[in-house]
């Protein structure tokens, strides 16, 4: 069925000439990618990356990497979503103004550099979470291949293992602000030490983690059958050191474990509450 489903995606892209790539390392971009060269050539393929204080050193690293292994030009685009005061404020549809903002600085260059379109990495899976960065995706007429050809994430895993792909177990990764609750005002202060936190903590060898930051209480995600290993981590690795080194007070474990989108969990479960209108 994957096979089927990845054909499928090839006959959506060789319907176009010449195509730029939202590319930021990730599987399903990394896939994207890889796909839109088989497709129409390297020639004809741009790897686009935001260069922004959401986006992780060691992320930028990996998709430098990946974009040279499969030959294909990369250029960096200066973004700085934190000088839009909107963006700053954090509201629950931060994700929209701030993927409006990315996505209309890659467009915009991907056709000065002769691309007519712009391809994003969203899969058919992707509907099933809070995400409102897709109404930006729909605004800006950003094509989404991989979710029109109805490629879920286990599929693209499998693809890209199959094709060789390193990324295809690469743990999934999000923003640096999806670590920061809603409401709480964003600054290049906790977006970086939110990442130094998680460098540490990958360092010790938990590769799928969060470091979710509530103003000095880090409240650290990882897979609930590492959490064990997180406490004896804690006693001989000093973790707990480390983190108040950048500046967190109270350092805990979220005993339900490791999952994508703990922030939204909130918008979730009280859809229907009136004291939370202000945060819809």
């Amino acid at each position: 069925m994957s096979f089927f489903v990845y054909n499928r995606l090839l006959s959506r892209l060789k319907a176009l000439s010449r195509a730029a790539v939202a590319f930021s390392g990730g599987t399903d971009s990394a896939f994207l990618l890889f796909a839109a060269r088989e497709a129409l050539g390297a020639e004809n393929v741009l790897a686009l990356t935001a260069d922004s204080a959401f986006f992780p050193r060691e992320e930028a690293e990996g998709a430098r990497a990946l974009a040279a292994n499969l030959g294909i030009r990369q250029v960096f685009v200066s973004a700085d979503p934190l000088s839009d005061p909107l963006i700053r404020q954090n509201p629950p549809d931060r994700c929209y103004h701030c993927k409006k903002r990315l996505l209309s600085v890659l467009k915009q260059r991907a056709q000065a550099e002769g691309f007519p379109c712009l391809l994003d990495g969203s899969n058919a899976d992707d509907a099933g979470d809070y995400r409102p960065g897709a109404k930006a995706v729909r605004e800006l007429q950003i094509l989404s291949p991989l979710q029109e050809a109805g490629l879920k994430k286990d599929e693209i895993r499998a693809l890209s293992k199959e094709y060789g792909l390193a990324t295809w177990e690469k743990p999934a990764s999000a923003c640096l602000a999806s670590r920061i609750p809603y409401g709480e005002p964003l600054t290049i202060e906790a977006l970086r030490r939110v990442e130094q936190a998680e460098a540490f903590l990958r360092s010790l060898g938990f590769s799928q983690l969060r470091v979710r930051a509530h103003q000095n209480l880090a409240r650290i995600e990882v897979p609930f059958e590492e959490l064990q290993g997180l406490m004896e981590a804690c006693r001989t690795n000093g973790i707990v050191p480390m983190l108040r080194s950048l500046g967190f007070t109270y350092i805990t474990a979220d005993l339900s474990g490791y999952r994508m989108g703990s922030m939204n969990e909130i918008l979730r479960e009280n859809r229907d509450n009136p004291r939370l209108e202000n945060i819809r």
